[in-house]
C-alpha cells in the first residue's frame, strides 16, 4: 500500500532552513529539478551571486554514505561543500544517479566482474550489457540555468573534472569556468579508477604537471 503524500505548498522559498556542518551555518533551500522528486534537487547555499560556485554531483552511496575508499565521489562532494562554505554561498544540484546512472545493483555487478576480471568499471558495464555512462545532464542543466537566471546570475564557476557536466550547462547560455576537483587518492582501486575516468571519459583529473580544464566562458 503507497501513502500519498500532499502536493507541495507555497513557492521553492518555503523550504528554507538553516544548514549546519563543521561548525558553520549556512541558509539552504533545496528545489526540485524539473518538477520530478526522484531526479534530483538543487541545493541552494546563503545567497549565490554572479560567478557563485556550482556542483553538480551524481548519487553515490559507497563513497557518500559508507565511506568507500574505491572512489572519489565522497571526497568531491565534501570538498564541494567546503569550498562553497568557505565562499559564504553556492549551488550543488544532487542527481539521483547512482552507478553511473544504471542503479545500484548494477554497479555491484560491475565492481564484482571487475574484480574478477581485471577489467576497468567502465569495461565490465559493457560487458555485462549495460551503458558504461547511462547519465544525462540536460535536464539539471536547464532547471538550473532557471533558477540562476531568476536571481540575476549568468555566470558561474563550474566545480567538475566531468566535459559532459560543462557542456551541458554551457549550452544552456550560461557563462561557465571550470574548476576542477583535486581529491585524495584513497586507495589503488581509485586511483584505477581516476585513470579509466581520464581514459573513457575524457575527465580532466587534475595533476601537478598539466592545465587541465578550459574556460568555456
Amino acid at each position: 500500500m503507497t501513502t500519498a503524500l500532499p502536493a507541495p505548498i507555497g513557492p521553492p522559498g518555503d523550504t528554507e532552513h538553516t544548514f549546519s556542518r563543521g561548525g558553520r551555518e549556512l541558509p539552504l533551500q533545496v528545489h526540485e529539478i524539473s518538477g520530478v522528486t526522484d531526479q534530483g534537487h538543487i541545493l541552494v547555499f546563503g545567497r549565490p551571486a554572479e560567478n557563485c560556485l556550482v556542483r553538480i554531483h551524481s548519487r553515490c552511496l559507497y563513497g557518500e554514505s559508507l565511506g568507500s575508499d574505491d572512489c572519489d565521489c565522497g571526497p568531491e562532494l565534501a570538498k564541494s561543500l567546503d569550498l562553497i562554505q568557505d565562499a559564504g554561498a553556492g549551488v550543488i544540484v544532487y542527481l539521483e544517479q547512482e552507478g553511473r546512472g544504471v542503479g545500484l545493483l548494477a554497479k555491484a555487478r560491475g565492481y564484482r566482474h571487475s574484480e574478477q576480471s581485471g577489467a576497468d568499471t567502465f569495461t565490465s558495464y559493457e560487458a555485462l550489457g549495460y551503458p558504461a555512462d547511462a547519465r544525462t545532464y540536460t535536464a539539471a542543466a536547464e532547471s538550473l540555468y532557471k533558477l540562476l537566471v531568476s536571481l540575476g546570475i549568468g555566470r558561474i564557476q563550474l566545480l567538475t573534472n566531468n566535459p559532459a557536466k560543462a557542456a551541458a550547462v554551457t549550452e544552456t547560455g550560461l557563462a561557465v569556468t571550470v574548476v576542477p576537483l583535486r581529491t585524495t587518492v584513497l586507495s589503488e582501486r581509485a586511483g584505477n579508477y581516476l585513470d579509466a575516468k581520464r581514459r573513457f571519459r575524457r575527465h580532466w583529473i587534475p595533476t601537478d604537471d598539466a592545465p587541465w580544464a578550459p574556460d568555456l566562458s
